[in-house]
């Protein structure tokens, strides 16, 4: 059944690109219409116009519409079939002259006419098919406010809403570097390593070029190791050797690896209090790292941030 699927076909020839400028106008058969007007048109209004070899309307008006058409900048589609080539397609549709043009939106069919238009009638109706899929088209996310939900979410432990917020950010701009991130923090907090590491190898080059990734990348790193120290000998190693500046930062790291990330940090904070300008403030600085890995709205990191400051400024 030509429109009871909205499944893309196995075989046919391969569907045009809809975004793209040189296929706004294509021609369609019955093996392809499924994906190329049926599928398109979930996306844009997408008009189909029959016409035939012998048809002196159709040759009149068909340059006619590829000018409207073109003329809309893409908000819609051009798809031409040839009727004698495609009876199939006219009995479904039941196109009883031609030429005939059929607006489908949504994977159905919205308007129609027959016969040659004039030219402000057909950008007429092309206007008409603009303004309803303007109608009809998803709200646009407030990206701010959307930012500010997601980290919420991640700082409360709601993953899957962290997640699904930062997904549809993305979906709708898929260069938000703060949306990548805070999708990264959520997946290594929710335990998936391996996808979040995945994300951090596979970034898109503007986003790998944003300098809040190349900022935030050595904390996502360190998020991602794994312990490889046994913590109690390391917390020992602290103990007895009170003043080994780099066993502590050995603690912190570990600590922060297995999941302490409070733990890490007060090693981190005693090792700035006993001296802050050891390795050229080394504490503090994996300190800082820290805090981009779990995200400056955590409200652990704004409170340890309030305990640097005291440490710092006292």
């Amino acid at each position: 059944m030509i429109f009871g699927s909205q499944k893309t076909p196995q075989n046919g020839p391969a569907a045009p690109v809809a975004n793209s400028p040189q296929h706004i106008i294509f021609d369609a058969t019955a093996n392809d219409f499924e994906q190329s007007v049926l599928q398109a048109s979930m996306e844009k209004p997408v008009l189909v116009d029959f016409w035939a070899p012998w048809c002196g309307p159709c040759k009149q008006m068909m340059p006619v519409l590829e000018k409207a058409v073109n003329e809309a900048g893409g908000a819609v589609l051009l798809a031409k079939v040839n009727l004698d080539e495609n009876p199939e397609l006219a009995q479904a549709l039941r196109v009883q002259s031609v030429p005939t043009v059929f607006a489908f939106f949504g994977g159905r069919p919205v308007e129609a006419f027959q016969g040659n238009q004039p030219e402000s009638q057909i950008k007429a109706f092309i206007a008409s098919l603009i303004e309803l899929a303007k109608q009809n088209a998803p709200e646009a996310l407030n990206i701010p406010e959307s930012l500010k939900a997601a980290a919420d979410a991640l700082a409360e432990g709601n993953f899957p809403v962290a997640q699904g917020i930062y997904a549809d950010i993305l979906e709708q701009e898929e260069g938000n570097a703060d949306a990548f991130l805070g999708l990264i923090r959520t997946m290594i907090a929710a335990g998936n390593a391996d996808y979040a590491r995945q994300m951090i190898d596979n970034a898109p080059d503007p986003i790998a070029r944003h300098p809040k990734f190349i900022d935030s990348k050595a904390a996502l790193e360190m998020a991602l190791k794994s312990p490889a120290s046994d913590l109690a000998l390391l917390i020992e190693n602290v103990a007895k050797n009170p003043d080994d500046q780099q066993a502590r930062l050995d603690l912190a790291e570990a600590q922060f690896a297995a999941g302490e990330r409070e733990e890490a940090i007060e090693t981190l904070l005693a090792s700035i209090a006993i001296d802050r300008e050891w390795n050229e403030q080394a504490a503090r600085k994996m300190l800082v790292t820290l805090f981009q890995a779990i995200g400056n709205a955590d409200p652990l990191t704004i409170q340890s941030r309030k305990k640097l400051s005291s440490l710092l400024f006292s």
